[in-house]
Formats: structure tokens, sequence, C-alpha cells
């Protein structure tokens, strides 16, 4: 059994990827709620939508979120309302979101809504949201403080950071499945999403970072991090704001105290000694995913780099 720690878009890439080489059913994807929020009265859930999209197929494929040749004219209608429109909702994917906010409201958790919605799109992987426990990440910035999709979208990541908030973490309960399936992998991946706001709010929920160390599962994770610059997303900026160098080894520090392999891209060859030195094993390959063969690959390297170690 495998199980993966996810966030948005380049998780979602990578699983594209692993999919194709392991049973679907025998992988269970740990996903990022943080950036949940509320929007027209309904419950968005931005990084469990673009995983469950991509697997199934139905995803833009050149934004890397949203559903493929959706249309706005809801949200065209909403503006001339009056309403603020910065968050794209297409009108396919509000359908999405109005199904989850009437099963919430129907008395369902987020997981079980979350099951129905993925069974739905005949998904056969297992998605979990982290919590389901309201849980929201807040961006300081040097005029206020804002939800973390305020920062990203409304503002286009431009406000310089002060510091990163969990809002909901001290109460956060982890979702029914998310310690069992740490505990009970075979090969737990930590996917090429954001340290700071993807894969940091799922170690800030209760009981999954000392999960991650207590497993007797191989820990791999993949650098988001390439030649000094994120992929896609603001991490550098957020590192910046919180005192981090922006590196391969920045990021394989966060992750030290659970981690086992740490996958580089072959531009950081030069920085793999020194990730060496936090007692970890290191591979270089390409991590870039630019077609479904580089997903495929980079998947096969992950799974690979899991059995070299265990020869170590």
């Amino acid at each position: 059994m495998i199980t993966a720690l996810a966030g948005g878009v380049g998780a979602a890439r990578f699983l594209q990827g692993l999919i194709k080489i392991v049973p679907k059913k025998e992988l269970t994807v740990i996903v990022n709620t943080g950036d949940d929020i509320q929007l027209y009265g309904l419950h968005v859930s931005p990084d469990l939508d673009i995983i469950m999209y991509t697997l199934a197929e139905i995803v833009d494929k050149e934004k890397g979120w949203g559903i493929q040749r959706d249309t706005f004219h809801c949200l065209e209608l909403l503006q001339k309302y009056g309403h603020e429109t910065w968050f794209k909702l297409g009108d396919r994917d509000l359908a999405t979101h109005i199904q989850r906010t009437l099963l919430l409201k129907s008395g369902l958790s987020l997981s079980e809504a979350t099951s129905k919605l993925c069974r739905s799109l005949g998904l056969k992987v297992k998605l979990l949201p982290m919590t389901n426990d309201k849980f929201e990440t807040h961006i300081k910035t040097g005029k206020d403080t804002i939800h973390f999709q305020e920062y990203l979208v409304k503002r286009g990541a431009q406000d310089k950071v002060i510091d990163v908030m969990f809002e909901g973490a001290e109460e956060a309960q982890p979702a029914p499945g998310v310690i069992d399936s740490i505990l009970n992998a075979d090969t737990i991946i930590v996917c090429p999403s954001n340290p700071i706001v993807s894969i940091g709010t799922i170690l800030s929920v209760k009981g999954v970072r000392d999960g991650l160390r207590k497993t007797k599962a191989k820990v791999v994770a993949i650098s988001p991090i390439v030649g000094g610059a994120p992929i896609k997303g603001p991490a550098d900026k957020l590192m910046q704001g919180l005192g981090l160098e922006v590196s391969t080894y920045s990021v394989a520090n966060l992750y030290r105290d659970f981690l086992d392999v740490f996958i580089i891209d072959n531009i950081d060859q030069a920085k793999k000694e020194r990730v060496e030195e936090l007692g970890l094993h290191t591979v270089t390959t390409n991590t870039i995913m630019k077609s479904l063969q580089d997903k495929i690959q980079l998947a096969r390297v992950t799974l690979k780099s899991v059995e070299s170690s265990s020869q170590i």
C-alpha cells in the first residue's frame, strides 16, 4: 500500500504518473485542506478538487486546475449582481461545490462528502482530506492578515510575506483513516508540493508528523524546488518570508525528522552532498514533468529509490 501527501497541481501531475504503474486501489492520498474557502455560500476545496479532477481525467490541462472546456456564465452574472469574482469557478466546477456543500449540510463530514464525489467521478484512488475540522491558512503581509487564497489569487502573491499562520491547527483532528494510512503503508510519498502551505499544513495536524516518524514504511519526498525556485506557485516567497533559504536543502531539512529518501532534480546535482549530510539517501533525476512519460518516469524513480534505500 502506498500513501501520498499532496497539495495541488504539482502533486496531481506526479500522481498521474504514479497511477500508471501501481494499482489505483493500493493508493491513498492525504490532501491539504488549508486552502479551503467559503465562496458564494459554497464550500470550495481547491486541492482536493485539483487531485480529483486530474485523476478523473477531466482537469483543464493547460491551467492544471478547474475542468476542461468549462464556461464561466454564472460567474459573469454574479459579477453583474455586484459580487467579487476573483476566484474563477467555472460552471461545471460549481456543480462540485454545490454538491459538496449540500452533502456537508446534510450532516456528512468532509471525508464522507469527498468519498461520494470521488465515486461519482469513477475514482478508485482513495482521497482523504487531512482533517474534517475547520482549518485555514492565513498569510500575514506588511499590510494585514488574509486568507491564503486571497494572497495567492486575488492579490497575485505580490504582497510581502511576514508570517504564515494555520488557523484551527491546535484543534484540528486528523480525518478518519489519515493516521492508519500512514502507519500501515508500505511506502509513503511526499509529493512535490509547496512545503509550507501544502505539506506543512498536513504535518501540522495532530498525530501526522508523529505517525511519519513511527511508521515502518519508507518515506520519500520529491523536492518542489528546482534550481533555487519553485516550478509553480509562491513557495519561494513564503519560504523567504519565514527566513528560509529557497533551496532543495531547506525542503529536505523541513522533512528530515521523518524522511528516508529525498529526490532532487539533475539541475541541483551540486546540492546533493549537502542534502546527504542530513542523513538522507539522496537521488537525482529529472523532476520537471512536462509530459506523461516524464510523470511516469519520475514515479518509477521514486519507487525504485525506496527499494534502493532498503538495501543500504
